[in-house]
């Protein structure tokens, strides 16, 4: 069954369910001396998608939310244009399987399999590029979305707040949605590619737009995040991480605004500045 979930409100934010064990480990320090110490380590588990019963890729991830994780997957991929082509979606969390019957041009999955490309992504390997030409023709609308500094400053801080499974771990990379007010939905994984994921299958599945939010993440700022932004609109994408060269002139020819080094009370912005007011916090 397909879920129909509203988007969390400003009281409550739907955490993930954490996925840790604990293990024993000997920690050992610069004398030389090993000490038994219990250390929380985050799941891992590979993850089959299937779309319309063929196997399309195997995903590493922590093992949650895996109906958003694989709808956003086969969204910001180009396998998925609209909500109505979902058809039906079906999890087996024993087996690491998900298949999502859709009703499919069988050309166009054709050729988005033979256009993948390597990615830099922890958690996953590859991407499917055959939509970048599409989305550089549709750049983000110039509009009256924008933000504070104080208030992109802000949802960091809340971002980081919410991490506990991260605290515990330092094994997890988080994401969120939001608007200048509140962070409305929280995801992390292994893979920062995935957490991304699971917040545009989230979105896509309760029809909700993400045209006038920013989304945050912790991971690096590359192309594949970039495009994964551009393919739902979202205007505003922020890290406390770096951005790299490819991202900066994708964002740049998308308009997008583009974020890196939200951290220590200041950012950095790589493209889009009009979209930033400057008017509460001097940065240094």
């Amino acid at each position: 069954m397909v879920p129909d979930r509203e988007v969390e409100g400003p009281a409550e934010v739907d955490l993930p369910e954490e996925k840790v064990c604990s293990v024993a480990a000997k920690v050992f320090r610069r004398e030389g001396r090993g000490v038994e110490k219990s250390q929380w380590l985050i799941g891992e588990q590979p993850v089959t998608l299937f779309l319309n019963g063929r196997e399309i890729v195997t995903l590493l991830c922590a093992g949650h939310h895996l109906e958003e994780l694989a709808t956003g997957f086969f969204y910001s991929e180009g396998f998925l244009e609209k909500r109505a082509d979902l058809e039906s979606l079906e999890v087996n969390e024993v087996e690491g399987k998900v298949d999502l019957r859709i009703r499919a041009d069988h050309s166009l999955t054709e050729r988005l399999w033979q256009k993948r490309a390597v990615t830099s992504g922890c958690g996953k390997g590859s991407m499917f590029y055959f939509s970048l030409d599409a989305l550089m023709s549709k750049p983000i609308a110039a509009t009256t979305v924008n933000i504070s500094a104080r208030g992109v400053l802000d949802r960091v801080e809340d971002l980081n707040r919410l991490s506990d499974t991260y605290r515990r771990t330092h094994g997890v990379h988080n994401s969120a949605i939001a608007d200048e007010s509140r962070i409305l939905l929280f995801r992390d994984d292994i893979g920062r590619h995935n957490a991304v994921d699971m917040i545009v299958g989230h979105f896509f599945l309760n029809g909700h737009s993400l045209e006038d939010k920013l989304l945050i993440t912790t991971g690096r700022l590359t192309s594949e995040i970039l495009i994964k932004a551009a393919k739902v609109r979202i205007p505003i994408l922020v890290s406390r991480n770096t951005a790299t060269s490819l991202a900066v002139e994708l964002a740049k020819s998308l308009n997008i605004t583009l974020i890196g080094y939200a951290r220590g009370g200041k950012f950095a912005v790589y493209s889009g500045e009009e979209r930033i007011r400057c008017d509460e916090v001097p940065l240094s």
